[in-house]
């Protein structure tokens, strides 16, 4: 059976839910093809020392430094860990060819970036032949070195125009760039929910009546929800704070004048933004995309705080004109007062705009399989056997 890997990682949470979700619809799709889910950290620091040292997993100080709001030194600090990566270069090869050669994939599928050239380099040494896909799991990439890297035998699989422009100017040809109508989401996004909305909204305390934001900052939520609920006490709001229990006690004990919903972690996303009218969050690719995916315009939020890889976010919203792109929450109620008062003609923007990238992907990835198969290469074992024992 043929073996596909597919790499993740879980800071921000967004690469484990892309890779879950393309998992999930392969195997739904009956294709035949054994998916591994391979985290990239435990390949190169199987022994958890990171962890050890630190009292955290790498990707633990990444989240919790979103979850505090404190990204103003992203765009420096994403430089020090690429020129971290570039001299740990060869080390990362050796632990990732040790790798491919034990684990013998038929293909491997990056849904990280930053180590896409470690990746590659490895998986080209120690398994010649074996394709190489890196899925963009953003709406653009954040050059250098970020997702698309030069001069790589590669595949790329892109969810934008925008994307699929910058990898051409890469020097990437049409047979390697592969365009799909969005980013992944988990297929629940697309299954339809028989729901009433006005007995639904009641059940969890909420006026059926009343314009309703949904306010999302992905898996651990993030201070700025503190500041937005301060700010909208008069507007029925859905709160969803992840994993960050003690804001979701904050935001509960803050006084309002329309109802609200506060959630701690929850896998019923697209039911809740059923429920919604329009959304508030940060710019996140996967965000946005399941808000749009559930017909809701936006407001989002683009300054010096902003991450560099999702700032282009907020230019697609303004494109798309879907939504509202502030400067500061501070100015959310002027925002919100804007959405309700022009809802229908924001709503009737998002309807159009459809995504079926999730589905779209296995496609691509059997032809590029298909591609791929030929004669055996007869150096294959030998090169393997040596990097494997030397």
């Amino acid at each position: 059976m043929t073996c596909i890997d597919l790499v993740f990682f879980d800071a921000g949470g967004g690469h484990r839910a892309s890779a879950n979700a393309l998992e999930a619809v392969i195997h739904e799709q009956g294709r035949p093809w054994q998916v591994r889910l391979v985290n990239l950290f435990e390949v190169l620091d199987p022994q958890g020392y990171f962890r050890k040292l630190t009292g955290m997993r790498p990707e633990d100080l990444y989240n919790r430094r979103l979850e505090r709001g404190w990204t103003l030194s992203f765009r420096q600090e994403l430089k020090l860990l690429q020129a971290v990566i570039r001299l740990a270069h060869p080390r990362l090869v050796r632990r990732l060819q040790q790798h491919w050669l034990r684990t013998e994939p038929d293909m491997v599928v990056s849904v990280v970036p930053n180590f896409n050239r470690a990746l590659y380099a490895s998986l080209t040494s120690a398994l010649p032949g074996v394709p190489y896909v890196t899925i963009l799991t953003d709406l653009a990439d954040y050059p250098p070195h970020f997702w698309i890297e030069r001069g790589q035998a590669q595949h790329f699989i892109c969810g934008t125009p925008k994307a699929v422009a910058q990898a051409y100017a890469m020097g990437y040809g049409p047979e390697q760039v592969h365009a799909t109508s969005g980013m992944i989401l988990r297929p629940d996004f697309y299954r339809p929910l028989e729901i009433d909305r006005v007995s639904e909204r009641r059940k969890h305390g909420l006026d059926p009546g009343l314009p309703t934001g949904l306010v999302l900052f992905g898996g651990s939520g993030s201070a700025a929800m503190l500041g937005i609920a301060e700010r909208l006490k008069d507007t029925q709001l859905i709160l969803v704070c992840g994993h960050n229990e003690a804001l979701a006690n904050k935001l509960r004990a803050l006084p309002a004048a329309a109802p609200r919903l506060v959630l701690g972690f929850t896998r019923e996303i697209p039911y809740y933004m059923e429920l919604a009218d329009f959304f508030i969050g940060k710019p996140g690719p996967g965000s946005l995309s399941e808000a749009v995916q559930k017909n809701l315009p936006v407001i989002v939020e683009r300054n010096a705080w902003t991450m560099p890889q999702e700032r282009y976010n907020t230019v697609w919203v303004q494109e798309q004109q879907i939504g509202i792109v502030l400067r500061s929450f501070r100015s959310i109620r002027r925002a919100v007062a804007e959405m309700v008062q022009q809802l229908d003609t924001y709503r009737a923007r998002v309807r159009p705009l459809e995504n079926r990238a999730v589905f779209e992907i296995p496609d691509i990835l059997a032809g590029i399989l298909a591609q791929a198969q030929g004669p055996a290469q007869d150096g294959a074992s030998a090169a393997a056997e040596k990097i494997l024992f030397r």
